[in-house]
């Protein structure tokens, strides 16, 4: 199984941060790759098992379900159901935790995941900066702080 982790600090506070994250549906308003999204069946985007659908820019279409959400911790996971691309058995985790001395945030982002050999390491950059680090810096934007 491939493991993949990045971290950010955000020069904000973690609850400025956590009212975008938390937002199931919302990646759509500040993610570079996703075009559209939506939650199935009208679910409410914070309910623990609703699957969210959305499309990529490429005119991909993924499927993703809300596992865990937590606002105590500020954190919460979620799988991939439906992907064109070979990720299988995926499950990722976001947490924010507060850096307390000067008010800003650290930002944790991983996933695991199974894919072919010959994929491993297309499929580990696709992750980790196609997804990760490409959203680290879409919020940053997002919110006007710097590096």
């Amino acid at each position: 199984m491939v493991h993949v982790l990045r971290s950010t600090i955000l020069k904000a506070p973690v609850e400025a941060i956590w009212e975008i994250l938390r937002d199931f549906n919302g990646h759509d308003s500040w993610h570079p790759a996703i075009a559209t999204s939506q939650i199935e069946r009208g679910q409410p985007a914070d309910r623990v098992g609703c699957i969210r659908r959305f499309r990529l820019e490429d005119g991909s279409e993924l499927r993703e379900q809300l596992l865990a959400l937590s606002d105590a911790d500020a954190a919460y996971s979620y799988c991939l159901l439906e992907t064109p691309v070979p990720l299988f058995n995926y499950v990722s985790h976001v947490r924010l935790i507060p850096v307390t001395d000067v008010d800003h945030t650290y930002w944790q982002w991983e996933g695991r995941f199974d894919t072919r050999p010959e994929e491993k390491e297309e499929m580990t950059e696709l992750v980790g900066a196609g997804i990760y680090q490409a959203g680290f810096d879409a919020i940053r934007a997002e919110m006007g702080l710097e590096a």
